[in-house]
């Protein structure tokens, strides 16, 4: 076995544990009483997305095309991987992170734009600032601001938005169609869809702050249970995954053992020992203003 294929081998098998639960659950999630079927599907629903994400950085495959069909189809149905591909690869532009208008997965404001919004807004964007709040109403948030910014692109003519769309509309459509012969809830599936990217909003909750050095702006979550595994290690070692993006994601806890002062340095100490610590500081308390603290207005 090449050391390629040693090093994707655990991205193979994460694709096919992942297709292979998502097919038993939504046969027999209607027949799991207390809706337990739904909620284990939410969970494959986030792990389809961490797989997603391993896809836009160059894995299992060094075909790129190869690697967007194995995780094409939409099964969380919210959002077209094209454009998650390419919002992601833009917010990768390190020295553009936490930037309010450059970033886009940025949830910092233009503190100008801070001080314009309503009291509703501001509570809302607050209550958005704790984790529960991320969990809870971060996902519906998150839908309507990307929908605004992408009908300004369609409606401003760009034809790769608009063909990230029809391949989305294309994928959705046996999604939907499985769904429906399966015989699941339609708000059940919704509901998973939901809570699924609830489990990986609070992978996101924290990720990156304000911060004049750019090494400084990603966090490390040392956490090794579950929830690591569903966010495939590069996302809670963060700081690891952004200084090494191509980085197949079972290498990265070893690596970051093995250079843990280095990287603890590097960003500043900016590190949890767990997501159960993240909850316990955050779940109901803000992590901070969405204003900016560092933003210098744009000449």
């Amino acid at each position: 076995m090449t050391n390629r294929l040693r090093a994707e081998a655990p991205t193979w098998a994460a694709l096919l544990i992942c297709y292979g639960l998502y097919a038993a659950l939504t046969v027999s999630a209607p027949e799991i009483p207390f809706g337990l079927g739904y909620v284990a599907l939410a969970f494959v629903i986030a792990f389809h997305s961490s797989l997603q994400h391993e896809a836009i950085h160059g894995h299992p495959t060094r075909s790129p095309l190869l690697n967007e069909a194995l995780v094409f189809p939409p099964l969380g149905l919210a959002f077209p991987y094209r454009r998650y591909r390419d919002t992601h690869l833009a917010h990768h532009i390190d020295n553009r992170l936490t930037d309010p208008y450059d970033d886009p997965e940025s949830w910092y404001l233009d503190p100008a734009a801070w001080d314009r919004a309503s009291r509703l807004l501001k509570s809302i964007l607050i209550a958005n600032n704790t984790a529960l709040g991320r969990m809870l109403i971060g996902p519906g948030l998150g839908f309507i601001r990307f929908i605004i910014a992408e009908m300004r692109l369609v409606t401003g003519g760009d034809r790769k938005v608009m063909r990230g769309w029809s391949l989305h509309l294309l994928g959705a459509a046996p999604v939907i169609w499985w769904v429906w012969y399966s015989g699941l809830s339609a708000a059940g599936y919704g509901l998973a869809c939901y809570f699924g990217l609830s489990l990986i909003n609070l992978r996101s909750f924290l990720e990156h702050r304000a911060e004049e050095r750019v090494s400084g702006r990603s966090v490390i979550v040392e956490d090794y249970g579950p929830l690591a595994l569903l966010y495939l290690n590069n996302n809670n070692f963060h700081a690891v995954h952004h200084a090494h993006p191509d980085m197949p994601w079972a290498q990265i806890p070893a690596h970051y053992r093995t250079h843990k002062e280095r990287f603890l340095k590097m960003n500043g100490g900016y590190a949890y020992p767990s997501y159960g610590a993240v909850l316990a500081a955050h779940a109901i308390s803000p992590k901070e203003s969405p204003a900016h603290p560092l933003w210098k207005p744009r000449a």
